[in-house]
């Protein structure tokens, strides 16, 4: 922990300590036709970049003398580029972009992204900062690097089953939207990137909003919001193959490739990608393969675009975790299959086809008025299998069997679990932005249609019936709301947001694998109202928010007795942050603090019906200040870093611990304890340095505190806090053959550290004492990835 914080604390000193460069490179860009002034429209000179402000300015300080290529982007206006020469005390532009001949703005994304004027934190990765990291782990480990993100897998290395916590929240509680489509599983609430494998390769810009933030779409947002886009506009033709290999028999291939612009309005993408690892975890193996396509038209008014993408996904399960016992002996073990006598069963795998189906319109009706509906349609089927040794028959709806008199009531067999559903709705959005006005109003609605069933592909001494289903029970969740949404001009530096959001959900649930008689039929009303201001002048940003987040109790939730059914959460959120950058420069920090009634935890207790599920618990909160930085610092060496220091807990609840001495649980209170999987501190730093101008050589460390896996706070229940580092190298290769080719290297957990980002605890009483029994998710040791990524 010391050297880390020496380490950041030099990083962030270092973000002051700018280089001693001579010339100013300012200017305005502006509409050509109207010369309105631009805002937040891309400039880059040479490997540095800014935005325009809110006038329409911009400023490159300190710019070395010499010849750069200057360009300049912006949705709805065309591509510009030039060589400047910088040879002056101060260079002034006067920049005018051309209008689009085609309707390019992704209105979908807009109206759920939080805007750079938005009182909320967020972070914004581009394709380029995707890209250089994606060599074949998954979502969450690309955004590791962002503030207050914690990340594990459950093979250990990043492919297959991953998973993140933000700000201490997990993906039940981050809202997900993949062009402004919700993501979410509609009944668990969590989040499955492993059922889209590198979905990341068709991505073009992610943004992670922490807090309520200004999610409309799908699952409210207890703890982050996270957008993907991938609806990119390409103009030239292009083919890519990016291709790894590394550690644990570790492959990526990628292939991906587009027309550009067919008569002046047609565009098609398409990618086909393959993963596969044999994983750190013993059989942790992963099988995944997907692909993307999205056609496309566009007129100067109006777009319509169709997206089909979808991933098959084969992992040996590997969610058992390590024993604590094994932890130190056997730390790659997996108990998964070892009913079986003799070998593990080689077939304990998690099997699941995931599809998706999107179509956007966009219109322009004028220069200050648009439109954008989207429909859509996920279908989801897929199966868990396992090996289950001396079943009782019973307890699969089966006779006992009679051989030679002798009555059987036992078998191995082996059963899958299905999930077979349909997700499929509409969501649309009205804007209107004129002068320094912009309204948002809009809505959609979403039903999901999912059966759940049991199946038995072989019993050793028995055979169930052809297509016999040990259970069988359906769910129907249906989710409406609408909104509206006002960001307006206060004078020349203030900018006022609202945010008024109604959500209906009705989920409704014809019983649960061993409790087919538990019947739940539950409606919520939700009204989530969110305000802010913002005060921008001169490259420094302050603002202050508030927000109101109510969600709906998950389908384990449910599994509590008809008289002990859960309640909704409500979590009042307040943000109080500040940013300032220029070019070379950037520093920002945020406070917030999160006011929880009613918080689902797990504490413990056995309802009635015999399930182990979440209670609300009165009062908890969240208080928390994130800092991160960046700075240019020559045009050899660069620095980007991040730190949270965070308070989370629970006022009061009572633990139930599983008594075998008397067959019942004893009930323990506890107050003001931590929040479980909450980390006090988490950090990220990254040093890059560029001896050549193809060449970039990375440093990127991560410090994580400890965590307690449960919410008593007890020391022998925790996750060892750890600190890794990853060195990486780009490089760049100029070569005729290609458009671009880039070979990268990479070493993760670069001194070998043993660490588990991730775990579970159970705890007894027998013969009077107290029995801690833990796992583990361990991370791999030193290992490597090499990639070879070619453009044409």
């Amino acid at each position: 922990m010391k050297k880390f914080l020496g380490t950041m604390s030099l990083a962030f000193l270092t973000l002051f300590a700018l280089a001693q460069n001579k010339m100013l490179v300012k200017g305005i860009i502006t509409d050509k036709q109207s010369r309105v002034p631009l805002a937040g429209a891309s400039i880059s000179l040479g490997s540095i970049r800014t935005v325009t402000d809110e006038t329409g300015h911009f400023l490159f300080s300190r710019v070395g003398a010499g010849s750069y290529r200057l360009a300049v982007s912006s949705i709805g206006y065309q591509f510009f580029s030039q060589e400047l020469a910088v040879k002056d005390a101060v260079t002034e532009l006067n920049i005018a972009l051309e209008p689009a001949v085609l309707y390019l703005e992704p209105l979908e994304v807009k109206a759920v992204r939080a805007s750079d004027k938005a009182p909320f934190a967020k972070t914004n990765l581009s394709k380029e900062e995707i890209s250089k990291n994606n060599l074949g782990q998954d979502i969450p480990f690309l955004l590791n690097q962002t503030p207050s993100v914690v990340v594990n897998a459950d093979a250990g290395n990043g492919v297959g089953y991953t998973a993140m916590r933000i700000r201490g929240s997990d993906a039940t509680r981050i809202n997900v939207t993949l062009n402004g489509i919700p993501y979410n599983d509609a009944e668990s609430m969590g989040t499955f990137f492993v059922n889209l494998p590198d979905f990341a390769s068709s991505v073009n810009s992610i943004q992670v909003q922490r807090g309520v933030g200004t999610s409309s779409n799908g699952a409210s947002a207890f703890g982050a919001t996270l957008n993907l886009a991938t609806n990119e506009y390409n103009e030239k033709p292009y083919a890519e193959f990016n291709n790894s290999f590394g550690s644990f028999n570790t492959w990526k291939n990628t292939v991906r490739a587009g027309s550009g612009l067919i008569d002046g309005h047609f565009t098609i993408d398409a990618r086909l990608s393959k993963i596969s690892s044999d994983g750190y975890i013993d059989r942790a193996t992963s099988d995944l393969s997907s692909f993307y396509l999205s056609t496309a038209w566009m007129n100067k008014r109006s777009s319509l675009r169709f997206n089909l993408f979808s991933g098959k996904e084969k992992t040996y399960q590997a969610w058992y975790g390590v024993a604590e016992s094994l932890l130190h002996t056997d730390r790659t073990n997996n108990p998964a299959g070892t009913e079986k006598s003799g070998a593990p069963y080689d077939n304990q795998t998690d099997n699941y086809t995931q599809t998706h189906y999107q179509l956007f319109f966009n219109h322009a009706f004028s220069n200050t008025w648009s439109f954008n509906t989207a429909a859509f349609l996920t279908r989801g089927y897929g199966y868990y299998e396992e090996y289950k040794a001396d079943a009782a028959f019973s307890k699969y709806g089966l006779p006992n069997v009679t051989i030679g008199g002798t009555t059987i009531t036992s078998s191995d067999l082996v059963r899958q679990r299905w999930l077979d559903n349909y997700f499929y709705g509409q969501t649309f959005s009205l804007r209107h932005k004129n002068g320094g006005n912009e309204f948002t109003f809009g809505g959609g609605w979403t039903r999901y249609d999912g059966t759940h069933f049991g199946t038995l592909p072989w019993i050793q001494l028995s055979s169930a019936p052809k297509d016999y289903r040990y259970y069988d029970y359906d769910a129907v969740k249906k989710d409406v709301n609408f909104y509206a949404k006002w960001q307006h001009q206060l004078g020349r530096y203030f900018t006022s947001f609202a945010d008024l959001q109604y959500r209906n959900v009705n989920h409704t649930m014809n019983g649960f694998q061993g409790n087919p008689q538990l019947l739940v039929n539950r409606n919520f009303n939700f009204i989530n109202p969110k305000a802010g201001i913002t005060y921008a002048r001169n490259g420094m940003q302050l603002y202050f928010s508030y927000a109101l987040g109510n969600k709906e109790p998950n389908r384990d939730d449910f599994q509590a007795s008809p008289l002990n059914q859960p309640k909704q959460e409500t979590m009042h959120d307040f943000e109080l942050g500040f940013e300032k950058k220029n070019s070379r420069f950037r520093f920002a920090a945020d406070v917030y603090y999160m006011y929880y009634r009613n918080q689902l935890v797990l504490t413990g207790k056995i309802n009635d019906v015999g399930a182990s599920t979440r209670i609300n618990v009165p009062y908890s909160y969240r208080l928390g200040l994130e800092l991160q930085g960046s700075a240019i610092l020559s045009d050899h060496f660069n620095v980007a870093a991040n730190i949270a220091f965070s308070r989370n807990k629970i006022s009061s609840f009572t633990e139930y611990i599983d008594n075998y001495d008397t067959n019942g649980q004893d009930a323990i209170a506890h107050r003001n304890t931590n929040i479980s999987y909450s980390p006090a501190v988490v950090g990220g730093l990254t040093l890059n340095v560029l001896p050549v101008q193809q060449l970039t050589l990375s440093l990127v460390s991560k410090w994580v505190g400890k965590q307690y896996m449960d919410n008593t706070q007890n020391e022998n229940r925790k996750l060892n806090a750890f600190f890794v580092q990853d060195a990486r190298l780009s490089w760049q290769v100029n070569t005729r053959l290609f458009r671009d080719c880039r070979v990268i290297a990479q070493v993760n957990n670069l001194f070998n550290k043993q660490y588990e980002p991730n775990g579970f605890t159970y705890n007894y009483i027998s013969g009077g004492a107290t029995v801690t029994e833990n796992g583990y998710y361990p991370m791999a040791g030193t290992n490597f990835v090499f990639g070879l990524n070619i453009g044409l």
